[in-house]
């Protein structure tokens, strides 16, 4: 593992590329995700600690799946996997000891 992720990554390029979803909120999931990583690479951190930080962006994901309706869009089917697979790519850099559904276990979307 490097010292810090790759600045260059594309995060959620499926939710970009769709006009479905509003920019303005695909930008605010990206945000969360980039806020993720930028407190993995201050670690180390322990299990509960990282388990902690994916809770707190879950909950901050999924208050805005509210405001993704209220545009009408959704945080559906391609959102969730676009999301999920810049979670995995995190995991894996990380080398973190969790699982994708462990680490996003209090989504609503």
């Amino acid at each position: 593992m490097g010292s810090k992720y790759d600045r260059a990554y594309k995060y959620l390029k499926d939710m970009y590329a769709d006009k479905y979803y509003p920019k303005v909120l695909v930008d605010r999931v990206r945000a969360e995700l980039e806020r993720i990583v930028a407190w993995l690479e201050m670690g180390p951190h322990d299990a509960d600690e990282v388990q902690a930080e994916f809770d707190r962006m879950t909950k901050a994901i999924n208050e805005l799946a509210v405001v993704f309706e209220e545009n009408d869009s959704d945080i559906e089917t391609n959102a969730r996997n676009a999301i999920a697979i810049d979670v995995i790519n995190i995991i894996k850099y990380f080398e973190l000891p969790i699982k994708v559904d462990r680490a996003l276990r209090l989504r609503t979307w």
